[in-house]
């Protein structure tokens, strides 16, 4: 008999994504979700004891275990979110419509005193609480929206005391919010002191920030805005190899803007773990990633709400390149929603509705090297658990822009629920 706390049955698609835990999923292997029709899942302390069909499953359910019917719904792996901007304080709605509607550029609302400055200017003259108790209403909207675990970055401040109190807010966060949080230290604006010596900056980030931020354990990634008007590649370079030479493990966002050549660089770096945006990238740059265990994230909300252009993920994917989806939660646009990500996915990347949740689960997972214990339904796994008001994955794309998550389990407890969290 299996001893569980508790035993979802009869949903209509149980996505087990196994075959994604060892390496993630490429090419043809990204369509294969492990998908069991009327499936049943059992969970105890925290962790999934038998996954199968509901007329394997539920004889073998020790007497006294709770039931959940998921009859014609769709059960998933908690989604994952691997590019967030978590922490920063004020919103820039005005700018999203100047860049969508009079179309001007990202660069031009900078030079006109706006975008990242402008965030680095209200982030820093708000305080710790105050930041705390914004950044938790974010959360707790990618909660009931299905989200289960992010990787959340710094880069709101870039002072030497205004990242420490990122990280550390973040640091807070991550023991008192069910989500769990992977913590990554940002190169991301750059202070209006600092714009005509950049170098300066990269100097006293690398020398002293990384190696106070790894002293203290307060980030577990580096990541740099490599992009025109911020980092550039030779100063990305700097920052990316003083982190890993701290202990640090690499991530990088390039290719957002323009053509930046962050992409050719992280090929030469090497052991990167994700590559970000590459909406500007030519493919020939892309490729050699195939061969340096590198996630490519995608990050959908930035092309629908301004840039207009999207990464090539078709032909991305079609090449075997391991691929995922993100929200790009930030102060530029705000989307908290993972199912939205894999709407856009479809309708605009024309990735398939499989690939499009393999790159919100397993593959997230991957680029963020928590693989082994989520992003997949298997035995021995997390059950960070998603039960959808929905019949079949495919909903996502057709039945968009609400929530359909009407539970969440987050280590096997229910924290949220039609909604509104509850835990």
């Amino acid at each position: 008999m299996i001893e569980a706390d508790f035993v979802i049955i009869n949903a209509n698609e149980l996505v087990t994504l196994k075959g994604g835990k060892y390496k993630p999923k490429t090419g043809e292997e990204m369509r294969d979700l492990g998908i069991i029709k009327n499936g049943a899942i059992a969970i105890s302390k925290g962790n999934i004891v038998a996954v199968g069909t509901t007329r394997e499953i539920l004889p073998e359910i020790q007497k006294g275990s709770e039931i959940i019917d998921a009859t014609g719904k769709l059960v998933t792996p908690g989604l994952i979110d691997p590019h967030v901007h978590l922490v920063f304080a004020g919103t820039r709605e005005d700018e999203l419509e100047k860049m969508a509607v009079l179309g001007q550029s990202y660069l031009e609302i900078k030079e006109q005193g706006g975008g990242m400055n402008k965030s680095l200017k209200m982030t820093a003259e708000t305080p710790f609480n105050e930041q705390l108790a914004i950044t938790t209403k974010i959360l707790d909207k990618m909660l009931i929206y299905g989200t289960t675990t992010i990787e959340a970055k710094s880069g709101y401040e870039m002072t030497y005391e205004g990242e420490l109190k990122q990280l550390e807010i973040i640091s807070t966060l991550n023991k008192i919010h069910p989500i769990d949080l992977v913590p990554t230290f940002l190169a991301q604006g750059i202070p209006p002191q600092f714009e005509a010596n950049v170098d300066e900056l990269v100097n006293e980030i690398a020398v002293k920030w990384i190696p106070e931020i790894a002293k203290r354990k307060l980030a577990e990634y580096a990541d740099v805005f490599c992009e025109k008007g911020y980092f550039n590649l030779e100063q990305t370079r700097k920052i990316l190899l003083s982190a890993r030479k701290n202990g640090l493990k690499l991530r990088n966002h390039c290719d957002w803007l323009v053509h930046s050549g962050g992409t050719r660089l992280s090929v030469e770096i090497g052991e990167i773990v994700s590559v970000d945006h590459l909406i500007w990238t030519p493919i020939e740059e892309i490729e050699p990633l195939k061969n340096q265990k590198t996630v490519i994230i995608f990050l959908p909300t930035s092309p629908f709400c301004y840039v207009g252009k999207y990464a090539n993920a078709r032909e991305i994917i079609d090449r075997g390149l391991p691929v995922a989806l993100a929200t790009d939660v930030s102060a530029a646009n705000m989307c908290e929603s993972m199912q939205m990500m894999m709407t856009l996915a479809v309708l605009r990347m024309k990735m398939t509705a499989a690939e499009a949740l393999v790159a919100a689960t397993i593959n997230a997972a991957h680029s963020i090297n928590r693989n082994m214990n989520i992003g997949s339904l298997e035995v021995g796994q997390k059950a960070d658990i998603v039960i959808f008001n929905a019949p079949n994955h495919k909903f996502f794309a057709y039945n968009y822009g609400i929530n359909l998550a009407e539970k969440v389990f987050k280590n096997g407890v229910l924290v949220a629920e039609n909604g509104r969290r509850i835990r």
